[in-house]
């Protein structure tokens, strides 16, 4: 059914295919540049958006370690001496139930900054997928602290001890 165009109307041009056959095929292959070209990029875009979420979740678990370790410690009586070793020992526990490999080499320290305040500092290393990033960049530091909690008599005294 084609036939030589009605009178007064133009031939339709040939087809995108055919004028790069007619041409040459000059373009041909160009694709598999572009995508040779683009992969790298991509892929590095993909593993930083995954490096990323895994120091945030790191960061998650350095933060919920800190904050249980120094529920343990503010909660200990302030005359009290093994407050530190419980306060540490329950960092560490949580690092190793929420993301053990998440959190590599966890380490829980305490300190009293004044009299009545106690804190925890977790300090870890996160997982590292990009492996030309120097390991500073994802070395993740949580602390988290308070004042001891005291429970004064209803008598008015003030003796929390």
């Amino acid at each position: 059914m084609t036939g030589p165009p009605a009178p007064g109307r133009r031939p339709a041009p040939p087809s995108r295919w055919r004028r790069r056959v007619a041409s040459g095929g000059r373009e041909r292959g160009a694709s598999v540049v572009e995508l040779a070209l683009l992969m790298p990029v991509v892929l590095a875009v993909v593993l930083l958006i995954v490096q990323v979420a895994l120091w945030f979740h790191g960061r998650q678990v350095a933060e919920a370690a800190a904050r249980e370790g120094a529920r343990v410690a503010r909660s200990a009586p302030a005359d009290s001496g093994g407050w530190e070793a419980e306060a540490q020992a329950k960092a560490r526990e949580v690092v190793a139930a929420i993301g053990p490999r998440l959190l590599s080499g966890a380490q829980a320290t305490t300190a009293e900054r004044q009299p009545d305040e106690r804190h925890v500092t977790v300090t870890g290393s996160a997982v590292q997928v990009i492996p030309l990033l120097p390991e500073l960049a994802f070395t993740i530091t949580a602390t988290s602290g308070g004042p001891i909690e005291c429970f004064r008599p209803d008598d008015g005294g003030d003796d929390c001890g």
